[in-house]
């Protein structure tokens, strides 16, 4: 019954956005001004549109002011950490989700995308990387810090890049979600990115963002159908283009985009794999040796899903989507997320999960991904960590939780499905 251990997958972090001046270096400097201007003049035009909520904003930094302040000021971010129950954390960029008042230069944060200036965009990550570095050496222990990286540059910047970052520090490589008229990412001219981070043991993340804009202008609908698509969209042309075929090791997730569409492309994925019509027509071997076995497999290798607040939907579909595949995040400090109401947030979620599951997902799983040191991380999590009875996991007559673990087994015994028989024509 000891505290959860909980370690956010998805949480964020950035300086106000003219502070990041000492960082980028100095001939970067007048861009960096125009920069500020047109992002102030793209600020005022939005509000005229009324694409903003303003009265939601006013609400939101007015009852939050100085809580906000963790999104920079590490000292006051570990209070908002040990509020919400949260011993460790992911560091990815941009803090303010609601007015970008610390977007990263030349927006080279969570809408970097293919397209933007491959030096100056490279420049203002490196400037957030730097900053970021500073951030996490502060209660080290409870950070993982994920280094910005636009592999659509120049690759001798890119890759000396990854290493600064991993000797500053830092944990993982964040990759553009879109690349849009550079290569994708089942080309080979990124086999070296891949080996590094290989070598290296830092994941490579997407995370939610960035869309076409001019495609769906303001209609939002659009938008926030298919902001979740395009972060995800990298794994299948890794996986098969052969990418975790010739990179075992490498560790891919896909950040604050859920988690429910898993099940459904497994299922498609393995199916093709392993026979189904529909790959038939296209030769006898019409995978080549870029994938040697099913799918799902893969996915339990190689991937993971920064699981931010995690539904109910997709923890009834837990035994398809892997277990230690679900990374919880609290998405810390955005509105979206659970944060600073997280405690009662885990309770809803997880109240009928059983307690070891719950472990995994919540803590266990991100945190040996990442390689947090989970010895370190414990004495927090005897802290400030919500308990298994605090989740309503246990009770006077069920002290152990097993009860939740016997509901559970039919559900568990089914698990994959589909490859309980690999008669496709009985299943599709």
């Amino acid at each position: 019954m000891d505290p959860y251990l909980v370690i956010s997958a998805d949480s964020h972090a950035g300086l106000p956005t003219e502070d990041y001046r000492p960082y980028l270096e100095s001939k970067y400097h007048p861009q960096f001004d125009d920069f500020l201007a047109e992002r102030a003049a793209q600020l005022e035009a939005i509000t005229k549109l009324g694409v903003r909520n303003e009265s939601f904003a006013k609400s939101w930094f007015e009852e939050h002011e100085e809580a906000l302040r963790s999104g920079w000021d590490a000292d006051r971010r570990d209070i908002e950490l040990d509020g919400d129950g949260v011993a460790g954390e992911v560091v990815f960029p941009d803090a303010d989700a609601v007015e970008s008042r610390t977007c990263v230069p030349f927006g080279a944060g969570l809408g970097m995308s293919g397209d933007m200036d491959p030096e100056i965009g490279l420049a203002g990550a490196v400037a957030h990387n730097r900053w970021l570095a500073d951030l996490c050496s502060n209660s080290p222990e409870r950070r993982k810090g994920v280094a910005l990286v636009p592999i659509t540059a120049d690759l001798d910047d890119v890759l000396a890049e990854i290493r600064r970052a991993k000797e500053s520090g830092l944990g993982a490589v964040m990759i553009p979600a879109m690349w849009v008229d550079q290569a994708p990412y089942h080309d080979r001219r990124y086999d070296p990115v891949w080996a590094l981070c290989e070598d290296l043991q830092m994941p490579v993340v997407t995370h939610s963002g960035p869309a076409p804009r001019e495609e769906f202008g303001d209609h939002l609908g659009i938008y926030v159908s298919e902001v979740v698509w395009w972060p995800a969209r990298p794994m299948w042309f890794m996986l098969w283009s052969g990418v975790f075929e010739r990179y075992p090791g490498l560790r891919f997730g896909v950040t604050e985009a859920g988690c429910w569409w898993l099940p459904a492309m497994m299922w498609f994925w393995d199916r093709l794999f392993l026979g189904a019509k529909g790959a038939e027509k296209l030769g006898a071997s019409p995978f080549g040796d870029s994938v040697t076995m099913p799918p799902s497999d893969y996915i339990d290798r190689n991937c993971f899903i920064g699981a931010s607040n995690t539904k109910r939907r997709e923890l009834g579909q837990r035994y398809e989507i892997g277990i230690d595949n679900i990374c919880w995040g609290n998405d810390f400090p955005h509105p979206e997320g659970t944060w600073p109401n997280t405690r009662s947030w885990l309770t809803k979620t997880f109240h009928d999960i059983p307690i070891d599951e719950t472990r995994r997902m919540v803590g266990l799983s991100i945190g040996e991904i990442f390689g947090f040191d989970l010895e370190a991380l414990r004495p927090h999590a005897d802290r400030i960590g919500p308990t298994p009875e605090e989740f309503g996991q246990v009770t006077p007559d069920d002290p152990t939780g097993q009860r939740l673990v016997e509901r559970w087994a039919p559900v568990r015994e089914v698990g994959r499905h589909w490859l309980t028989d690999h008669d496709f024509s009985l299943i599709s």
